[in-house]
């Protein structure tokens, strides 16, 4: 029995498919196939699926929303497994949110506003899912998700753990789990009282500011890269005069240089060629070498 077979038989309900294209799975709209795909109902089968993966020494790339993601032209080979709507429970527990890992970051900060739960206020617009966000402790407007985690539920090897926020060593876009390679399949979220009309109108007040200064209108990955020590990407990619440089169909932003953004058509080798030119550019005027902040994956066509 083959790789394709074994997928398709791990549990009654889980269906795994061949040769998808990760595009329509990504922010970017931009990516070639995934060798296998599947999309699991319950935490039992994702345990499976990666079990079977790992016996058929298959790599695996784990998809929530995929907007942190750039998947290159000739896709991924391996299973990718997308964790979707049947892994987005949210269940609030007193003043603390369980989130599973598929659930989108603006729905839990929605979830937690109708709550009249404060914390969670800056990631009302940020284009993730909770196991992404948590993964890579996404944050905005000088929140960050790691302050408000008590614990996160992991698959750490062949073993299901529940790691406290104070052992996940959160900083600026990094987590214990990315140098351990743990999956996350949900995080417990600890936040405050508060009212709810002040969290409504905090929330409002940063969806206003993210249409004012960022490309809504076009599909990116939002920022494209970490913020280096004492500067502001955007900043630097500006000075640099490379607001509304383009690359085939990807272009830095002329409403905010720090994202790039999809003006239609764009190839994942758009976006790779023009990072690089902003990356060089950057560097020859202010010494300052540019890192990515969205996870690149797969292969060139």
């Amino acid at each position: 029995m083959d790789f394709f077979e074994r997928l398709n038989r791990t549990s009654e309900g889980t269906q795994g498919f061949a040769c998808v294209p990760l595009d329509k799975f990504t922010t970017l709209r931009v990516g070639g196939p995934a060798d296998y795909f599947a999309e699991p109902r319950t935490e039992e089968e994702l345990l499976l699926l990666i079990r079977e993966a790992k016996a058929a020494r298959m790599p695996v790339l784990l998809l929530g929303n995929g907007s942190n993601l750039l998947v290159r032209d000739g896709g991924f080979r391996g299973l990718a497994i997308r964790l979707g709507k049947a892994f987005s429970a949210i269940e609030r527990q007193g003043s603390c949110l369980y989130a599973q890992a598929g659930a989108l970051l603006s729905t839990l900060a929605r979830q937690a506003q109708e709550a009249s739960l404060t914390g969670l206020e800056f990631a009302q617009g940020i284009p993730g899912s909770v196991g992404g966000g948590v993964y890579m402790n996404a944050g905005a407007y000088g929140g960050e998700l790691g302050q408000t985690v008590e614990f996160v539920r992991v698959l750490a090897g062949d073993a299901v753990r529940d790691i406290p926020g104070s052992e996940m060593h959160f900083s600026y876009r990094h987590t214990r789990a990315m140098d351990e390679q743990w999956i996350i399949l949900g995080a417990h979220f600890r936040l405050n009282p508060g009212d709810p009309k002040e969290i409504e109108a905090a929330m409002r007040d940063y969806a206003a500011r993210r249409k004012d200064k960022q490309p809504l209108e076009y599909p990116s990955a939002g920022s494209f890269f970490k913020r280096p020590a004492g500067h502001f990407a955007g900043a630097l990619i500006e000075g640099a005069g490379l607001k509304g440089m383009t690359v085939g169909g990807a272009q830095v932003s002329v409403k905010h240089a720090g994202f790039l953004i999809n003006r239609g058509g764009a190839t994942a080798s758009d976006f790779l060629a023009l990072m690089r030119l902003v990356q060089e550019r950057v560097m020859d005027k202010y010494g300052v070498m540019l890192e990515p902040e969205v996870r690149i994956v797969g292969e060139d066509a």
